[in-house]
């Protein structure tokens, strides 16, 4: 809206002409957005429901009691702020609502799995999530968004609908699980997502939406590009005013309606990039933390199958208070409940970490990584 606004307005004075500029409209919605979710979130958090705890997790019942599903304000403070500061069209760009409408369904979804007394089914959220990557993968294909570019391949690849669809949905479906893994220590995954949003914001405005660096890297230029950008930057906006609140001790927790709204959009702008290898390069420790933690489960359902004993060996511990196994399983399985997932419980456990350590390293760690694979990435191009 302001984008049209600014051009319209130009015409009777040349400084409204900044509202049609990309980079303003980036500033403008990561400072609304940012605010809005700062200050109106706490006047509505005692509302949402509150966290059961998690019995099985190292630390969960520090949690438990706090409102919960804070997503469900946080993605309804940004929609407005979004369809004021994404340039787009109705006529031409219904896409764009399409986009808006599977981020508040994945959000919806969440939300609902928040305030269920029991807690949703494995197969249930994920089906639903699945439903969503599919819609989201399609919307994307249909808008343009399907020219890709891949290591050690020098054309672009524009795979067909019936094989970008599904593999786009695969892509969307774990970063939304893995973000949702990783929140389980106060500030986690809302600090590692805004690095990843950062970090994609960047790329797509500067690098994929700027045709001069586009071409020098040679990679696609996305005129898209810089539209992606206002709405990424425009969340992690909105973003950094709920971390305001989540960190040690926080007041509240975004639940699964906001780390399933926040994974689902970084899978998005993955995409939008034309290179869905960068979803390791932006959200390394995302998916070494939550992805990590979903191979290990799927792998245990698959040897469940086959005929294993799934269970956690029995430990005891002997006279100088170590654990030790009595009673052992198969040396797979033993070698999967060795490590402790999602890998902050076992830092935590394990390793002795605090919570603020945790969160430190691991964004330490990210930030570090993302650059320096960004750069390997390009150099195999």
């Amino acid at each position: 809206m302001l984008y049209f606004l600014g051009i319209w307005l130009s015409k009777l004075w040349g400084p409204f002409r900044l509202l049609s500029s990309h980079l303003m409209l980036m500033g403008i919605g990561t400072v609304l957005g940012g605010l809005l979710v700062w200050r109106l979130m706490p006047r509505y958090w005692n509302r949402l429901p509150h966290d059961r705890g998690k019995q099985l997790v190292s630390g969960g019942h520090v949690s438990k009691g706090k409102p919960t599903g804070a997503g469900l304000h946080m993605a309804l403070l940004l929609f407005p702020v979004l369809l004021l500061v994404v340039p787009f069209d109705i006529r031409v760009d219904a896409w764009v609502l399409g986009i808006l409408a599977c981020l508040m369904l994945s959000m919806l979804f969440g939300y609902l799995d928040d305030a269920s007394r029991a807690p949703w089914g494995e197969w249930l959220k994920g089906s639903l999530d699945l439903l969503v990557a599919l819609l989201t993968a399609a919307l994307l294909y249909h808008a343009g968004e399907n020219t890709l570019w891949l290591p050690f391949v020098k054309e672009v690849v524009k795979p067909s609908f019936w094989v970008y669809v599904p593999c786009a949905a695969m892509l969307l479906w774990l970063t939304m699980n893995a973000t949702n893994c990783s929140d389980g220590v106060d500030g986690l995954a809302g600090s590692l997502t805004l690095l990843s949003l950062f970090s994609l914001g960047f790329l797509l405005y500067g690098v994929v939406g700027y045709r001069p660096v586009a071409n020098y890297l040679l990679i696609p230029h996305n005129p898209d590009g810089a539209r992606w950008a206002v709405m990424v930057f425009t969340v992690a906006g909105g973003l950094a005013g709920y971390l305001w609140h989540n960190a040690e001790p926080s007041r509240v927790l975004m639940g699964d309606a906001g780390s399933r709204f926040l994974g689902l959009l970084v899978g998005i702008s993955v995409l939008a990039s034309g290179n869905p290898m960068l979803v390791f390069v932006v959200s390394p420790m995302v998916l070494l933390n939550g992805g990590t933690g979903l191979f290990k489960l799927i792998l245990l359902r698959l040897l469940k199958r086959v005929g294993f004993d799934i269970t956690p060996p029995v430990r005891r511990k002997n006279s100088e208070g170590r654990d030790v196994v009595v009673e052992e399983r198969h040396a797979l399985v033993m070698a999967l409940h060795s490590i402790r997932f999602p890998l902050h419980d076992h830092c935590r456990k394990n390793l002795g970490w605090s919570n603020a350590q945790v969160l430190m390293r691991f964004v330490l760690i990210q930030a570090v990584l993302t650059p320096l694979l960004f750069i390997i990435l390009m150099k195999i191009r």
